[in-house]
């Protein structure tokens, strides 16, 4: 059992978060599962889990930056999502590569509209 069930935020513009974490999230495999009103998008993976991952319209943008971990299954995933979310706008915080944290951590780091910084990792050695 995860321990994470599912987290939400709210992001400045919601259309221009919208449409990067479109782009950003598809090369892990995660997809528009729902949304709300035009008010709150909820993704997940493609094969039918519920979201886990939700932006929404309405409250206050996180002060300082949120850091979000996101799971690739290979480190191919990781590279996608680096290439993905720049071509949609993001910033680069880190290339495609192995991290200190451990001898498999393979990570890549890239802000979001709104600063916030996005990893993909993949634990799993090459």
């Amino acid at each position: 059992m995860r321990t994470l069930d599912h987290i939400g935020f709210a992001v400045a513009d919601y259309g221009r978060s919208k449409d990067f974490y479109e782009k950003a999230l598809a090369p892990l495999g995660m997809t528009l599962l729902m949304e709300f009103s035009g008010a709150a998008a909820g993704f997940g993976r493609k094969d039918g889990e519920r979201p886990s991952f939700f932006i929404e319209a309405h409250g206050e943008p996180v002060h300082g930056r949120l850091h979000i971990a996101l799971a690739a299954e290979d480190r191919a995933q990781v590279d996608a999502f680096h290439a993905a979310a720049i071509e949609a706008g993001g910033i680069d915080n880190g290339a495609p590569g192995l991290r200190w944290y451990h001898a498999n951590y393979y990570g890549a780091y890239v802000l979001d509209p709104d600063g916030n910084n996005v990893e993909a990792v993949c634990h799993q050695p090459a």
